[in-house]
């Protein structure tokens, strides 16, 4: 039963924070998906800046590094000295989120130490799941169960880091919002394998 409460973890955090970020765009006119950055929404001049950076990267980068904790719980479970590189990827990614919402940007004066750590944090929540993303599949191909997770998982990085580096001059938000979507994809499908494993150890413990 723990395996799948880590898993719901997964379900609601992408859930969380889409739902957050239409939201919160939606209540601002001046908004364009295009051109602006996610971290627009929350920064020191935002209309409602608290109410982004408090769900939108905190709670979800809390939620974020639980199912990575969880995630490892699950794979070891069946395999002998498994690495924790993985784990401490994806635990990393979720803290850098939640040390993105704690300094907000600040893009009228880039220069502050602010806008630095926001800067620094969001690189290094990208940076830290694709160290969990691309350790993972050898990992995973050692046991029966995983083992069919390990192209999906990595197709859907590979696409979340090309995402990274499009940026067309005209909409340079679209590439951002690319890499976030198969990030929260890949999170989600992880959890959906987690969920799934979380039963069968229930039958064979009935």
């Amino acid at each position: 039963m723990k395996y799948k409460r880590y898993a719901w973890f997964g379900f609601i955090a992408p859930a969380i924070f889409v739902i957050t970020y239409l939201i919160m765009a939606g209540i601002r006119p001046e908004y364009s998906h295009y051109t602006k950055t996610i971290s627009e929404l929350g920064s020191v001049d935002a209309f409602n800046r608290h109410t982004w950076n408090i769900i939108g990267y905190i709670l979800v980068g809390g939620m974020i590094s639980i199912f990575g904790f969880g995630l490892y719980k699950g794979i070891s479970r069946d395999t002998v000295s498994v690495s924790k590189v993985p784990m401490y990827g994806l635990v990393l990614s979720g803290l850098f989120m939640v040390l993105a919402g704690l300094f907000p940007a600040n893009f009228e004066a880039k220069n502050t130490f602010s806008m630095f750590l926001h800067t620094v944090s969001n690189i290094g929540a990208f940076f830290s799941f694709y160290i969990a993303a691309y350790t993972l599949p050898p990992i995973l191909k050692r046991t029966y169960f995983w083992q069919p997770a390990r192209i999906p998982s990595i197709a859907l990085a590979v696409i979340s880091t090309l995402a990274g580096f499009y940026r067309p001059v005209d909409m340079p938000g679209i590439g951002q919002r690319v890499g976030y979507l198969f990030f929260f994809i890949w999170i989600g499908y992880m959890a959906f394998m987690l969920w799934r494993y979380g039963e069968e150890v229930e039958k064979q413990n009935f």
